[in-house]
């Protein structure tokens, strides 16, 4: 192995230590480099180094022996930019996706106020039952006061959330309607 495939492989490697501490740490004080997925991000700037390297090296292997060293360095040197350039594209388009994914906020008892659902055992008066709300697309399961009895099946409406895992809760179903006809 000539001193010129070294020399691409040596920067091929700090390109992929590069990338690990990146992935690993994050950006190290930031490195004066844009840590917003931007050209000169560290993922950005480790992928370039690493297509330089690596593509480097392959061109060393390939092109032929009698080429006159300068000329192999430089023809080298093409050939890793060639491979970086799409290289670092790649990095800062996956960066940029990734910061910029969208995730759901976390559900706390704040939540709670205004869910829906329905007991499922029975809710006494003057104590707790269970009800199972439907948050976010999640059914969950909370212990539940009432001021009334609430029989199983009752929906409910949440009022406030007593504590992470209780529930103030009222009846949504209709009031029964008065029998027609009554009694004379």
């Amino acid at each position: 192995m000539d001193a010129a495939a070294t020399a691409f492989l040596v920067v091929g490697g700090v390109g992929v230590v590069l990338l690990l501490v990146s992935l690993v740490v994050g950006e190290i004080g930031h490195l004066a480099l844009d840590a917003d997925g931007g050209p000169f991000s560290l993922e950005a700037v480790a992928a370039l180094l690493g297509g330089i390297g690596f593509g480097g090296a392959a061109a060393t292997a390939l092109l032929p022996a009698s080429l006159p060293g300068p000329a192999a360095v430089l023809l080298a040197l093409g050939a890793g930019l060639a491979l970086a350039v799409p290289l670092a594209w790649g990095a800062i388009r996956l960066s940029r996706a990734l910061n910029d994914m969208p995730t759901a906020e976390t559900l706390t008892r704040h939540h709670l106020a205004g869910a829906q659902g329905v007991v499922v055992s029975a809710v006494p008066a003057a104590g707790l039952g269970e009800v199972r709300l439907s948050l976010a697309g999640q059914h969950l399961k909370y212990a539940a006061r009432s001021d009334v009895a609430l029989p199983v099946g009752t929906p409910v409406y949440v009022v406030e959330a007593i504590s992470e895992t209780a529930v103030h809760v009222v009846s949504t179903a209709p009031d029964p309607l008065p029998e027609l006809g009554g009694t004379p």
